[in-house]
């Protein structure tokens, strides 16, 4: 079993990090360098976003490609967020995002990986050599992105309906899966164009 574990400082709200974190294709927004790429897709979703809620992982990590169905196990509000794997080729792997306030404008966010490779004793060899390289810096490459994202311009993709998020999903796969950020600011320039042609 490996356990890899990253944390960062956010100068943001607890309440504006957990929202983000909440959606657990946000974060996959943010891994897609250095040879890892993820993807987060929510299958069932539950009160939402919490307990019960089921979603597809679909990883590339340096050209190895891997999917997992996961299930959200621990869902409390601004201090924890837990998944773990029901389906898939991993012997074991588990997730957890831990909040911390330490201040009204600072927020400590702790990034937990707990997993067993599948392929045996062959699979030990591989995680030592690769994969838990990749992964480790596909964390901090991570969380440095949602930092740089929620401290710089306030542009969070933060859903306020289900509706809302449902929609944006669709956009999202008429426009090839980019990331939610990017379809995000495809909507706002529409709007500003709009709004812009109703002034004139």
């Amino acid at each position: 079993m490996t356990l890899i574990q990253k944390s960062i400082d956010i100068k943001a709200p607890i309440s504006t990090v957990f929202t983000y974190f909440a959606r657990p294709e946000h974060v996959s927004d943010q891994m897609s360098d250095k040879g890892v790429g993820m993807t987060v897709v929510p299958m069932d979703i539950k009160a939402g976003m919490g307990v019960g809620t089921t979603f597809r992982v679909i990883a590339d990590f340096t050209g190895k490609r891997l999917e997992w169905d996961c299930e959200t196990t621990e869902f409390d509000r601004e201090e924890k967020i837990s998944a773990k794997m029901i389906k898939g080729p991993f012997k074991k792997w588990q997730i957890t995002n831990a909040f911390k306030a330490l201040g009204d404008n600072l927020t400590r966010v702790t990034m937990t990986v707990d997993y067993g490779m599948p392929f045996g004793p062959l699979g030990g060899i591989i995680n030592k050599i690769k994969f838990a390289k990749s992964a480790e810096r596909g964390m901090e490459t991570a969380l440095y992105k949602v930092r740089g994202l929620l401290e710089g311009n306030g542009s969070i993709p933060v859903y306020i309906t289900l509706d809302a998020y449902q929609k944006l999903l669709a956009e999202k796969k008429k426009m090839n899966n980019v990331p939610v950020s990017t379809v995000l600011t495809a909507i706002l320039e529409k709007y500003n164009q709009l709004e812009a042609k109703i002034q004139n």
